[in-house]
C-alpha cells in the first residue's frame, strides 16, 4: 500500500472484503462454513463487502436480494483488480475455497483465507465478525 491512507467516515480505516460463494458462504452450493451472520456484520461494521464468484452477476445479485443483503459489488473472480481500483482501502482480503480463489486473489493484491485450509472462524472472530 502506498503512503496515502484512506479513511471512512469520522477517519475510520477503511477494510474491504470478499467472499466467495459455493463452498465458501453456508447459502452456497455446495454450502460452506461461513455463516450469513459475518456477511452481515462485516457490513454493519463499515467494511466495504462484497462477492467474487464463478457465479454469473445475475445470480449473485439475486442471492443477495433474496437474502435482504446490500452488497458493494457482485463481480467475477477474475475482476479482483478492479474491486481494488474501484474501492480504494486499507486491507483487502478475499475469503475462498479454491486454488483459483488464492491465485486471482493474490494477483490482485489481496491477502487470502482458505475457507478449509485456515481455523477461518477464528479468523472472522478476530476481525470481530462473529461472536
Amino acid at each position: 500500500m502506498g503512503s496515502t491512507v484512506a479513511r471512512g467516515k469520522r477517519g475510520t480505516l477503511i477494510r474491504l472484503i470478499s467472499f466467495d460463494i459455493d463452498g465458501t458462504l453456508e447459502v452456497g452450493d455446495p454450502p460452506g462454513l461461513i455463516p450469513m451472520e459475518a456477511v452481515r456484520r462485516a457490513i454493519a461494521l463499515g467494511f466495504v463487502v462484497g462477492s467474487c464468484s464463478d457465479r454469473p452477476l445475475g445470480h449473485q445479485r439475486q442471492l443477495w436480494e433474496d437474502l435482504g443483503v446490500e452488497m458493494h459489488f457482485a463481480v467475477l473472480k477474475q475482476q479482483l483488480s478492479w474491486v481494488r481500483e474501484a474501492f480504494p482501502a486499507n486491507h483487502y482480503l478475499h475469503i475462498g475455497d479454491s486454488p483459483v480463489d488464492r491465485w486471482m486473489a493474490r494477483d490482485a493484491g489481496f491477502d487470502f483465507i482458505h475457507v478449509e485450509e485456515s481455523d477461518v472462524l477464528f479468523e472472522l472472530r478476530s476481525l470481530g465478525l462473529l461472536g
